[in-house]
């Protein structure tokens, strides 16, 4: 085919499949009119085929997806006037698809299922009969097709790969630990720094910090020591002294829910399932290049296997509501119906939080308490997923 035909549709990757897979030289949108108009959407749906190396001119013609008669018009319109249709009616409204069925007469037609991730032949559109969807998509792409932007997170992916022993290590003191965690968090923040270049950290063994007092827990520094996640450990009557070994690990401890957002991450890739596994990913809503330029939120871990991405939220306390509602926004706006959405706790399950989970049950977020944690474990929940 040289034009493909979209009945544009609320779920983005239904908009942006029939092209990353058939090629055409135009891929015209049927939309509506507020799509038509947005600049920042049309400009990341063409961000988003340059990412994924698909050469092809996009066109918007503005229509209201509600009224048949009208997208019927359209559709008559653009098979007069171009070569080689084909119409994809994988997505769009009901009045839309009733359009597209008087409107295409002998054209070919087929159609997207999402539960077999195999196109069909509707009509003459042999080249779709049975064709299995081998799509891989990235992060960044999950946000493109929905008018948004990957921008630079907290972590450097890149080499927190090449850290993965450290991670490890890390995760194995405040599984000891994890009761005072918080708490001891807070005091190493508040004897370091985070200015460039500032490694040595000291201060008295009891630092007034946000909650009150709290003092050095010495079996946990001899710990971070032991591991090499600290370096020159002093500690004396009164006072401890240490040094970061570099930037990266700094961060890791002076940022409370570092340690299991990293455990999760180094999960994601231990399962061996996903195409791309992002820690702290932000995304700008509107496709801008900074944070400046519109909304932006921050994911702790996503991963995406196939079509299907993974949003999974971290929390070392106490889950609230607010933090599923965001979960389930940011997975619904850049995923829909093709994502997934998990909430990781370090508490444990015997705590009372059967209303947290059955608020997540009804945004359909899965729940993974301390009981989950173990690598084994947890790698067997993100492959179940």
């Amino acid at each position: 085919m040289k034009t493909l035909i979209e009945l544009y549709d609320e779920s983005p990757f239904e908009n942006v499949i029939g092209t990353e897979v058939f090629r055409p030289e135009e891929t015209i949108f049927i939309c509506p009119p507020e799509v038509a108009s947005d600049e920042s959407l049309k400009a990341s749906l063409v961000k988003y085929f340059k990412h994924r190396g698909c050469k092809v001119k996009l066109s918007f013609m503005p229509v209201s997806l509600l009224d048949a008669s009208k997208v019927a018009q359209r559709l008559k319109q653009v098979l007069s006037t171009h070569e080689d249709c084909a119409i994809d009616i994988a997505g769009g409204t009901d009045a839309a698809l009733f359009a597209a069925g008087a409107a295409s007469g002998d054209f070919p037609v087929y159609t997207y299922s999402r539960k077999k991730n195999t196109f069909y032949e509707i009509r003459n559109a042999p080249f779709a009969r049975n064709l299995p969807c081998n799509v891989r998509l990235d992060v960044r792409s999950c946000f493109l097709m929905a008018g948004g932007n990957l921008l630079p997170g907290r972590e450097d992916n890149e080499i927190l790969r090449q850290k993965l022993p450290q991670i490890d290590r890390l995760y194995s003191v405040f599984s000891e630990y994890r009761t005072v965690w918080n708490r001891q968090i807070s005091y190493i923040q508040k004897i370091s720094s985070s200015e460039e270049g500032v490694m040595k950290a000291e201060g008295n063994l009891t630092e007034k910090c946000d909650h009150g007092a709290v003092s050095a827990n010495k079996g946990l520094f001899n710990a971070l020591s032991k591991a090499g996640l600290i370096l020159d450990l002093s500690i004396s009557a009164e006072k401890i002294s240490f040094r970061f070994p570099d930037k990266m690990v700094r961060f890791w401890l002076r940022d409370i829910g570092a340690v299991l957002e990293l455990h999760v991450y180094r999960a994601c890739l231990e399962a061996g399932c996903f195409d791309d596994v992002v820690l702290s990913a932000v995304v700008n809503w509107q496709s801008g290049k900074n944070q400046r330029d519109g909304v932006t939120n921050e994911i702790d871990v996503m991963a995406v296997q196939g079509i299907h991405p993974v949003f999974i939220s971290c929390k070392t306390s106490e889950i609230r509501t607010e933090a599923l509602n965001e979960l389930s926004i940011l997975r619904d706006r850049f995923g829909g119906k093709y994502a997934r959405a998990i909430i990781v706790t370090s508490k444990s399950a015997a705590d009372d939080y059967t209303p947290m989970h059955h608020r997540a049950s009804q945004l359909g977020i899965e729940v993974l308490d301390w009981e989950n944690l173990q690598m084994e474990d947890l790698v067997n929940s993100l492959r179940k997923v």
